[in-house]
C-alpha cells in the first residue's frame, strides 16, 4: 500500500509541476503581448478567455488626429492553431466589434482579427471627421491586418503560412478595399453580399427614401409589388423559382412597366401616385441636372421596405441639421460623391497586382436583395474582365456567384449562402477553382431544397428529362453602368 501511494502521489507531483509550467508559460506570453510595442496605437488588455483554450488581445490604433480604431485578436493555442490568420469584416456602420464571430472562427483553428472600423460609440462618429472617413473606408481594416499580424509572429514565434479575409455587406467592401489597395494582405478573400459600390449605393437609399416619404407603401403593397413581379418573371424561369422568386431580375423599362400593372390589378390600393413612384424606384437615381446614372433601381422582385434608410454618410458630409428630404440630386450628390467616394468606394477594376502574387477572390450577390442590389456587382465585374483581357483571366483567380432568391439575410430562394471563406480557402490551397457551389432553403431550421450555383454568366437550368439541375449560358451584363463620375480613383 506504501509503495501504491508512493506512485500516486508522484504522479500528482509531476501533474502540478505540469500545471505550474503551463501557467507559468502563458504568463509569460501574456507579459510579451503587453509590452509588444505597435505603430500609432497600443495595447489595452491581454487576457486568457473563460475556455482557458485562447488569448485575447485588445488594442487600439490611433493613425490620426480623429481617429480611433479598436481592434481584436484573438488567438487559440498553439496545438489548436491551423497555422492561418483571418480578418474578419464588420456590418453596417461597424462601430462595435462582434465577438461571436471571434469565437466561432478562433474555436475553429483560425488566428482571428477584426475592427469597430474607427466608427464608435455610433455612425455620428464621422459627421464632419474626414479621419474616419478614411478608416471606415479602407485604413481600418488594413492596420487591422498588419497588427494583427504582428501579434500573431509575437505570440507563436512565427508569422502565418497564409491570410484570408471573410466579410459580408459592409464586410464586402472591406474585402475588395484590400485586394484593390492592398494585395499583399490577404492571399484569399470571401466578399459576401458586397456594399463596394459605397456612395452611389447610399444614394440609391436616399432617392428610395425621399420617394416613399411622399408616398408610402404599406407591407401588404408591398408584397404585392413583390408577388406580381415573381408571377410576371416565371415564364423566364426553372420550376423550383417560377413564382416564388426571381432569380435573374435583369430588365427592361417595357418589363417594370408590366410588373407596375399586373400589380396593380392585384392590389386596387395602389395608386396612379404609386405606379409613378414604382417607375422612379425600380428604374434608381440618377443626376437631376446631367441624367448620368447614379445607381440602378430596386430589383424586381425585393422589397421597397429594406430598400431605405441607411443615410448616416449624408450626415457625415451636410451634418444633421441639414434635412434629408432637402438634399438635392444636383449639387448635393456632387459635394456628397467629392467628399466621401475617394475613400469609401471600392471600384478599381485593376486586380493584376492581387491576381499576380496567387490570390484568391470569390464574390456573391443576391437576386432578392433590395439593401445591396446585383447590379453594381455585376458592372464591376464586367469592368474587371475589361481590364485584365477577357473572363478567362477575370475567372483564374476571381469568381463571381449571383445567387437566386438571396436577400440581405434570408430570403425567398437561396437563404442559406454557401460557405465562401472554405471555398476560397480551397482554392488557394489546392489550386482547384471552384464550379458549383451549393445553396439551401431553410424553413423552421430545416432544408427544404438546395440549389447549385455556378460563377458569372453561367446560371442555373433544368433539364426536364432527368429532372436535375444543369448549368446554362447566362447573359452578360445586362446593366446600367454607374456614371464615372460618381465612381471617381481611390484616394489615400
Amino acid at each position: 500500500m506504501k509503495r501504491i501511494f508512493t506512485s500516486i502521489g508522484l504522479v500528482a507531483l509531476l501533474s502540478c509541476f505540469s500545471v505550474f509550467g503551463d501557467t507559468s508559460q502563458n504568463e509569460g506570453k501574456l507579459l510579451a503581448l503587453r509590452a509588444l510595442k505597435i505603430d500609432a496605437g497600443s495595447i489595452k488588455t491581454v487576457e486568457r478567455d473563460a475556455t482557458g483554450t485562447r488569448t485575447i488581445v485588445k488594442l487600439v490604433l490611433n493613425p490620426a488626429k480623429g481617429s480611433n480604431i479598436n481592434v481584436e485578436v484573438w488567438l487559440p493555442d498553439a496545438e489548436k492553431w491551423n497555422a492561418r490568420f483571418l480578418g474578419l469584416g464588420n456590418g453596417g456602420a461597424a462601430g462595435k466589434i462582434n465577438s461571436g464571430n471571434l469565437a466561432g472562427a478562433s474555436a475553429g483553428g483560425y488566428a482571428v482579427a477584426t475592427t469597430d472600423m474607427g466608427t464608435a460609440p455610433n455612425s455620428d462618429s464621422g459627421i464632419g471627421n474626414e479621419e474616419v472617413w478614411k478608416d471606415f473606408g479602407f485604413r481600418a481594416t488594413h492596420l487591422m491586418t498588419v497588427v494583427g499580424k504582428q501579434i500573431v509572429k509575437a505570440h507563436y514565434g512565427k508569422a502565418p503560412e497564409l491570410s484570408y479575409f471573410s466579410g459580408g455587406s459592409t464586410g464586402g467592401q472591406q474585402a475588395l478595399q484590400e485586394a484593390q489597395r492592398y494585395p499583399e494582405d490577404y492571399d484569399g478573400i470571401a466578399a459576401a453580399v458586397a456594399a463596394h459600390c459605397r456612395t452611389p449605393l447610399h444614394a440609391y437609399f436616399l432617392w428610395n427614401d425621399q420617394i416613399v416619404k411622399k408616398c408610402p407603401f404599406t407591407k401588404s403593397q408591398d408584397a404585392n409589388v413583390i408577388a406580381a413581379a415573381n408571377e410576371y418573371m416565371a415564364s423566364r424561369e426553372i420550376p423550383i423559382a417560377a413564382g416564388k422568386f426571381v432569380s435573374d431580375p435583369r430588365c427592361t423599362a417595357q418589363d417594370i412597366k408590366a410588373v407596375i400593372a399586373l400589380a396593380r390589378n392585384k392590389d386596387a390600393t395602389l395608386t396612379e401616385e404609386h405606379a409613378a413612384s414604382l417607375k422612379k424606384l425600380f428604374d434608381g437615381p440618377r443626376h437631376a441636372v446631367t441624367g448620368e446614372r447614379i445607381f440602378n433601381g430596386i430589383p424586381l422582385g425585393s422589397s421597397i421596405e429594406a430598400s431605405h434608410g441607411h443615410l448616416y454618410l449624408f450626415n457625415w458630409v451636410f451634418g444633421k441639421d441639414k434635412k434629408l428630404e432637402d438634399i438635392n440630386f444636383g449639387a448635393d450628390i456632387d459635394t456628397y460623391t467629392a467628399k466621401l467616394a475617394p475613400y469609401l468606394n471600392a471600384e478599381n477594376p485593376d486586380l493584376s497586382a492581387f491576381a499576380k502574387r496567387g490570390g484568391k477572390l470569390i464574390m456573391t450577390l443576391g437576386t432578392a436583395d433590395a439593401v445591396v442590389p446585383y447590379h453594381a456587382s455585376i458592372d464591376y465585374y464586367e469592368r474587371v474582365i475589361e481590364c485584365l483581357g477577357g473572363l478567362d483571366q477575370a475567372q483564374s483567380f476571381f469568381r463571381f456567384y449571383v445567387v437566386p432568391g438571396l436577400a440581405h439575410g434570408g430570403g425567398p430562394g437561396i437563404n442559406q449562402a454557401p460557405n465562401l471563406l472554405d471555398a476560397v480557402r480551397t482554392w488557394r490551397e489546392t489550386g482547384i477553382a471552384p464550379f458549383a457551389l451549393h445553396g439551401h432553403h431553410t424553413e423552421n431550421g430545416k432544408t427544404s431544397w438546395e440549389m447549385p450555383i455556378y460563377p458569372y454568366p453561367t446560371q442555373t437550368g433544368w433539364n426536364v428529362t432527368t429532372k436535375s439541375f444543369k448549368p446554362v449560358d447566362g447573359k452578360r451584363g445586362g446593366v446600367d453602368r454607374i456614371a464615372e463620375h460618381f465612381r471617381p480613383a481611390a484616394v489615400e
